[in-house]
C-alpha cells in the first residue's frame, strides 16, 4: 500500500448518486475524466480484468472464439445497413484529414458479418461463433451512476453465423446457458426478461436483467414465471363487447373539463349514470406525441386509451423504433386546427379524417391500446372547447388506423400467458441476446453454399454482455455501510495483511506471511504505511473490498496474528506460524 497507486477518500464524491459510483470512486477504482468517461486505476483495472477473464472462459468453453476490431470505423458498411442515420445523435461521429466519414463503433454487427463473409463461402463453415470484448462508444444525453451508463464503456459482444433457422435457435440457446454460467459464478441473481429488439432487429430477444432499485429499466414477473421487460409485454386480448344497446352518441356541454379528472366529476354532475358513478375508466384519452424518425422526418401520431391509464413513453418509442417519440408541443398542434387541446376525439382522426387521400394516407394516424376494445363506448372529446361525447362506441362510431402498446403497466396486470398478476420490479440491464435472422447478412450479401451448392443468405445471432455495466452491478451488490465486499473470483486481492504497529518485525513479519500466501497462489495486498494509524488502515480495507484480512499487531508478540473475513465479520487468532494452513481453512467457512 505504501507504493500502490492508490488514494482512498472519506466523502463520497459530489457527482455521485449511487452506492457503485461513491464506493468505486472512494476506493481508488476509478476516476472521473468528463460526463460519462471514467479512468480505471490498478486496483479497478484488476476487477476488470478478472471479471474478463470470467467471460472469455465461459465463451471460450461454448465454442465462441475471440477476435478484436478497431473502435474507429468507416461510414460505408454502417450505410449499407442503414444505421448510419437509424442512431441518430447517439453515435460519435468524426471526419478524418481527408474529409471521410468515420465513427466511434457503438456495436459492431457489420464488422463481424464482413469479416466472415470475408473468410467463409460454405455450409461446411458454419456454425460459427466470433467475440470480442472491446471498447464501445455512444453519446448517451445523460450520462449517470458512474459506469452504469457512460459514454465509453466495455463490453462483450458476440455474433453467431449458421446455415438456418434451426441452427441459429441451437446456438441462442447455448449463449444463452452461457450467460446463466457467467452470471452463477459472479454470484448475481438474474432475471432473464422478454425484450424488444429495437434499433438491433431481429425476433426473439431477451435482457439479462439485476433487480435492482436504482435500475432504469422496469420488468414485470409473475408467480407463474412470465418475466418480461415492460417495454416488451403484451396485452392479453380484449374480447370485442356488444354494442347494440348502447344509446346512439351524443355530445354534451362539458365546461371546464379539460383533465381526466375533471371530466369524470362533470359528467357524475350532468349526467349520473344509474348504478355506478362515472370512472377515469370510462373516458377515452387522445394523447398527441410525436415520432422523429433517424432521418429526421416529423410525425404527429395520436394514440388513444382508457383515461385511467398513462402513456408509457418507452412502450411506445420500443413500437416505434428507430424514431424518437416525444409529447407533441402547442406548435405541432398549430397546423392542425380540428384538435382542441383537452378535447380531441377520434371523429377527426384515423381513417374517417377529411384530411386522407390517396396522395397523404398517413396524415395524423391514430392508434389505439389494446385495452381499448371493440364495441366499447367510451366518453371522449368532440373536437370542441368545453364539449365532450358520450356512448362513443369503437367500430360503430369511429375506426383507428391500427394498435399500438403505449398503456403503463400495472401492478397486478394479468400476465399475457396467464400465469397470474403481475409485479413490477426494477433492474440494471448486464446482458442482451438476440436472434438476428437476416437483417444485416442480407444487407450485406453474406452468402454460402448451401448443402445444395445454392447460395444462401447466413442467419445470425447477437449476444452482448456489458462488462463495466456488470462490474458496477456487483458493486451494487456487494456492498456494506463501510464499503466494498468483492466476490474472491473478482477481488483486487484475496487477502490484505494489516501491519498495525510501529515495530519493524511487525513489516518484516507482514512480508513473511505476503510471500507465503504468495507461493500458495494466493494473491496479496500487504499495508506497510509506516506513519498511517490502525484506524485508517482499517477503514481502508473495509472500503477496498478486499474479502480476507490478516493483522499482524500486538498478538505477534504472543506469536498470534488475527484473520478476518470482510463478509461474514468473523474473527479468529491463530499461531502465526501456522496462518496460512489456517487461513485456508478459514476461507472454507
Amino acid at each position: 500500500m505504501s507504493t500502490l497507486f492508490v488514494r482512498t477518500l472519506r466523502e463520497d464524491p459530489a457527482d455521485a448518486e449511487v452506492a457503485s459510483h461513491k464506493l468505486l470512486v472512494r476506493g481508488s477504482y476509478i476516476r472521473r475524466v468528463a460526463p460519462g468517461i471514467y479512468t480505471w486505476l490498478p486496483l479497478g483495472l484488476k476487477v476488470l480484468r478478472k471479471l474478463e477473464a470470467i467471460v472469455r472462459q465461459e465463451m471460450d468453453a461454448a465454442g465462441a472464439q475471440e477476435v478484436i476490431f478497431p473502435a474507429l470505423l468507416p461510414r460505408e458498411p454502417y450505410e449499407a445497413t442503414n444505421r448510419w442515420t437509424e442512431y441518430g445523435p447517439t453515435v460519435f461521429k468524426l471526419k478524418d484529414r481527408k474529409e471521410a466519414d468515420y465513427l466511434l463503433a457503438p456495436t459492431h454487427e457489420e464488422m463481424f458479418t464482413l469479416l466472415v463473409k470475408d473468410l467463409y463461402s460454405s455450409y461446411k463453415d458454419l456454425p460459427a461463433v466470433l467475440y470480442q470484448i472491446q471498447t464501445k462508444y455512444r453519446d448517451e444525453a445523460r450520462p449517470r451512476a458512474g459506469v452504469i451508463r457512460g459514454r465509453e464503456f466495455v463490453m462483450k459482444d458476440a455474433y453467431s453465423f449458421n446455415i438456418d433457422d434451426d441452427g441459429l435457435d441451437a446456438t441462442y440457446l447455448t449463449m444463452r446457458a452461457s450467460y446463466q454460467k457467467i452470471f452463477a459464478r459472479l454470484g448475481l441473481p438474474i432475471a432473464i426478461c422478454r425484450a424488444m429488439s429495437g434499433a438491433m432487429g431481429g425476433s426473439r430477444s431477451e435482457e439479462f436483467l439485476f433487480p435492482c432499485e436504482i435500475g432504469e429499466d422496469t420488468f414485470v414477473r409473475s408467480p407463474g414465471g412470465y418475466t418480461a421487460n415492460t417495454e416488451a409485454v403484451t396485452t392479453p386480448p380484449v374480447p370485442e363487447i356488444d354494442a347494440s344497446q348502447v344509446p346512439q352518441s351524443e355530445a354534451v356541454d362539458t365546461p371546464d373539463a379539460s383533465t381526466i379528472d375533471t371530466l369524470v366529476q362533470v359528467a357524475n354532475d350532468l349526467r349520473p349514470r344509474p348504478g355506478a358513478p362515472w370512472q377515469a375508466s370510462d373516458t377515452l384519452k387522445n394523447v398527441v406525441v410525436t415520432a422523429v424518425s433517424p432521418k429526421g422526418d416529423r410525425e404527429l401520431i395520436i394514440i388513444g386509451l382508457p383515461g385511467d391509464r398513462d402513456v408509457d413513453m418507452k412502450r411506445v418509442e420500443a413500437s416505434l423504433a428507430p424514431a424518437e417519440v416525444d409529447m407533441a408541443t402547442p406548435e405541432d398542434l398549430t397546423a392542425f386546427p380540428e384538435l382542441v387541446a383537452g378535447y380531441i376525439g377520434p371523429e377527426v382522426i384515423g381513417p374517417q379524417s377529411e384530411r386522407r387521400d390517396e396522395d397523404n394516407p398517413a396524415v395524423l394516424r391514430y392508434l389505439l391500446d389494446p385495452h381499448v376494445a371493440r364495441g366499447s363506448a367510451w366518453i371522449t372529446g368532440a373536437n370542441k372547447e368545453n364539449t365532450h361525447v358520450f356512448n362513443l362506441v369503437y367500430g360503430r362510431d369511429f375506426e383507428a388506423d391500427g394498435v399500438i402498446e403505449a398503456a403503463e403497466v400495472r401492478e397486478g396486470d394479468e400476465a399475457p400467458d396467464g400465469s397470474g398478476p403481475l409485479e413490477i420490479a426494477r433492474g440494471i440491464e448486464l446482458g442482451h441476446i438476440f436472434e438476428l435472422g437476416r437483417k444485416y447478412s442480407a444487407a450485406l450479401d453474406l452468402k454460402v453454399l448451401d448443402h445444395n451448392g445454392k447460395s444462401q443468405i447466413v442467419t445470425m445471432g447477437s449476444y452482448g454482455l456489458g462488462v463495466t455495466r456488470t462490474l458496477a452491478a456487483l458493486a451494487e451488490y456487494n456492498h456494506d455501510d463501510a464499503g466494498l465486499v468483492w466476490p474472491e473470483e473478482i477481488a483486487p486481492a484475496t487477502v490484505q495483511i494489516l501491519v498495525t504497529g510501529k515495530g519493524q518485525e511487525l513489516f518484516d513479519k507482514a512480508e513473511e506471511l505476503a510471500g507465503d500466501l504468495e507461493a500458495a497462489g494466493i494473491e496479496v495486498i500487504v499495508d506497510d504505511r509506516q506513519k498511517v494509524s490502525a484506524g485508517v488502515k482499517f477503514k481502508d480495507f473495509e472500503l477496498l473490498g478486499v474479502p480476507y484480512g490478516i493483522v499482524v499487531g500486538r498478538g505477534l508478540a504472543e506469536g498470534k496474528v488475527e484473520l478476518r473475513s470482510r463478509r461474514s465479520g468473523e474473527r479468529e487468532e491463530v499461531a502465526v506460524d501456522e496462518a496460512v494452513a489456517r487461513f485456508a481453512e478459514f476461507r472454507t467457512r
